[in-house]
């Protein structure tokens, strides 16, 4: 993968007081109790038609002879089977994973698995249905997240109780870009230097669990949303959303000085200036607060915007190819219907990316510090803002189309002989770009079977690693954002089935799905408000403190964490002072009885590494399931 650092920095000492005691949320137990075979399935459920797998982890020798039964709601038995071979051991507790294979369950109902032989605990019960009918309520989940994510004036209180927030973004002050120590965690400037303003950036989206806003994060999950409302069924609440982050986008391109602003908010400060990590709070309170130049909190009111490059110069192509390709994909959803508003959007489009620096000699631009997001890839980004204009002004009959579908051709060239190639995440959209530039223009052989091949690559490097897990998980465990890549390898295998006709990784597609959504070595779905059991003590401010406060619901449906992490990045045994108290743990046990493979997943308010929710995991979950359900 691209990425080749955290997302965001861990809490500050700042934020470590005396030890607060975890409560459990879900159930605990003094008493462990003893390791029994334990079943795994799509909580959320299976398609009717696609290939269906169940997972059981337990003792070789218990399982060597065990079968199953699916029961229906009634508790009918609808299907009979013997486990397959075992796949592999998951760690020294569950030393055989096997194979329930479920594919000839194909009626729509709700059902269960029983293990024959053992004394196993059923399975959570799980639907069948299909695909557009089962992919809907994710997908009004994932716009609900968004929705909490909003900042600015035009809040939704409806599940949160939220009210107006950061309302001095509407004249905020630029500053130029601050500098850091090595490890990118202190600020050394004693002080910010003042650049221009005010300017407006009020409103878009917070980008994770805390209150800062990005340029790189707002546009990449703009652009997937107005993907999938392009070419995917309709989705309640979507095309709102992606108008609501899109109108910030806007904020954040000047176009009388051409200026790109990255940024708002102070990533990372030092003893005399905190910044949006160091406090835990609700973000209505940032307006509350009384302060003067050189306060510590200053900063958290009055926040800081920060330029990607200096007014009228170029700009990192990575920023400026996600930004443009967004602004190409408002035009497109607009040309048939608002064509004096499309234009508009294809000129905005054609401006930010007629500045891109195509020639960068410095490290690309992404957030300050560059340490939370950091990109190496940038002729994707080129590759899909040229595809893109291209295709609004194919539908705007605008004679510059032929001219970029060229570009298009040339930075995907520029691409694929590149040594930075990952595959669909934040740092990598070159299956977006690919797929669109397949769909729309008439390719010569070469470069069509080019892209072909690579989008094959992205899938197939996730296949193959599938091939040696037990659970046939094609993302890596101990990796940051294992959730979002195995989204973003099931939105692959669906692009890739859409514009080739070639289904050979339906399959795989179907249980990586599944495998986000419960069937994993932890038993719990990673995507908030999915199946039985999935996260609820998300480090997300909101979540933790105005959903609680309010009594309106303790969960942030929709959000997608990053999943299983590296063993020894988790240790939620610090405390947040101000957070309120939240573990969960799941039937009793210990997390950590189900960590194997060098990975290691809690629940815990505590644990960013593995519950931190953010943008761009939700928009490529959002991307998949549009997708699946546009395959039905």
């Amino acid at each position: 993968m691209n990425r080749t650092s955290v997302r965001h920095a861990p809490a500050t000492p700042l934020l470590l007081a005396s030890v607060l005691a975890a409560g459990c949320l879900v159930s605990c137990s003094a008493d462990e109790p003893p390791v029994r075979a334990a079943i795994r399935v799509n909580q959320a459920g299976y398609v009717t038609g696609e290939k269906k797998y169940a997972y059981v982890m337990g003792d070789g020798d218990e399982l060597a002879g065990a079968g199953f039964t699916v029961l229906d709601a009634g508790g009918r038995t609808v299907l009979r089977g013997r486990l397959g071979a075992s796949a592999g051991e998951w760690n020294s507790a569950y030393d055989t994973v096997r194979t329930a294979d479920l594919s000839a369950l194909t009626r729509p109902g709700t059902y269960r698995v029983h293990l024959t032989g053992t004394d196993a605990e059923d399975s959570p019960r799980f639907r069948v249905a299909p695909a557009e009918q089962l992919m809907a309520p994710l997908l009004k989940d994932g716009v609900a997240f968004f929705r909490t994510q909003r900042d600015g004036e035009d809040v939704l209180s409806d599940t949160t109780g939220r009210v107006a927030s950061h309302l001095t973004d509407e004249r905020a002050v630029v500053y130029e870009s601050p500098h850091y120590d090595s490890a990118a965690e202190r600020m050394t400037d004693e002080k910010l230097t003042r650049a221009a303003g005010p300017v407006d950036v009020s409103g878009g989206w917070f980008d994770a669990g805390d209150y800062l806003k990005f340029t790189s994060t707002a546009s990449y999950a703009v652009g997937q949303m107005l993907t999938a409302v392009r070419d995917a069924p309709a989705v309640p609440g979507l095309p709102d959303e992606a108008e609501h982050g899109l109108s910030w986008l806007d904020k954040m391109w000047d176009e009388e000085t051409g200026t790109l602003y990255a940024q708002v908010g102070l990533g990372a400060g030092n003893d005399d200036v905190r910044d949006d990590h160091d406090v835990w709070r609700l973000p209505e309170e940032d307006d509350g607060l009384t302060v003067r130049p050189g306060d510590r909190d200053y900063f958290l009111k009055y926040r800081p915007v920060f330029r990607a490059g200096e007014p009228g110069e170029p700009i990192s192509p990575n920023l400026a190819g996600r930004v443009a390709a967004a602004f190409a994909l408002a035009a497109q959803t607009r040309a048939e219907e608002k064509p004096d508003e499309a234009r508009e959007w294809l000129e905005r489009a054609a401006d930010v990316y007629a500045q891109a620096d195509t020639t960068p000699k410095a490290s690309l631009v992404t957030t300050f510090p560059a340490s939370f997001y950091r990109e190496d890839a940038w002729q994707d980004d080129m590759e899909w803002a040229a595809v893109e204009l291209a295709r609004a002004a194919g539908a705007l009959d605008d004679d510059r189309r032929d001219r970029w579908n060229r570009e298009a051709v040339s930075w995907a060239r520029s691409y694929l002989a590149s040594d930075t190639r990952g595959t669909l995440g934040l740092s990598d959209v070159s299956a977006l770009a690919h797929a669109d530039l397949l769909s729309a223009t008439d390719l010569d052989d070469e470069v069509a079977s080019g892209l072909e091949a690579d989008l094959r690559r992205q899938v197939k490097a996730g296949q193959d690693r599938a091939a040696d897990d037990p659970f046939r998980a094609g993302a890596v465990y101990t990796d940051y954002d294992a959730v979002p890549h195995t989204f973003g390898l099931v939105a692959t295998a669906e692009l890739y089935a859409r514009v080739t006709g070639d289904h050979r990784y339906d399959g795989f597609a179907a249980r990586q799905r599944a495998w986000a959504l419960g069937a994993n070595a932890w038993g719990t779905s990673f995507v908030v408000g999915a199946g039985t059991l999935y996260p609820h003590c998300l480090q997300h401010q909101i979540a933790n403190l105005a959903m609680s406060r309010t009594g309106r619901g303790d969960i942030l449906r929709g959000a997608v964490v990053n999943g299983p992490n590296k063993a020894d990045r988790v240790d939620p045994s610090g405390t947040l002072d101000s957070a309120r108290s939240c573990s969960s743990s799941p039937g009793g046990r210990a997390w950590s009885d189900l960590d194997g493979q060098g990975a290691a997943y809690v629940d815990d308010v505590r644990a960013w590494q593995t519950v931190e929710p953010a943008d761009d995991f939700t928009s490529t979950a959002l991307l998949a399931f549009a997708l699946t359900a546009a395959g039905s």
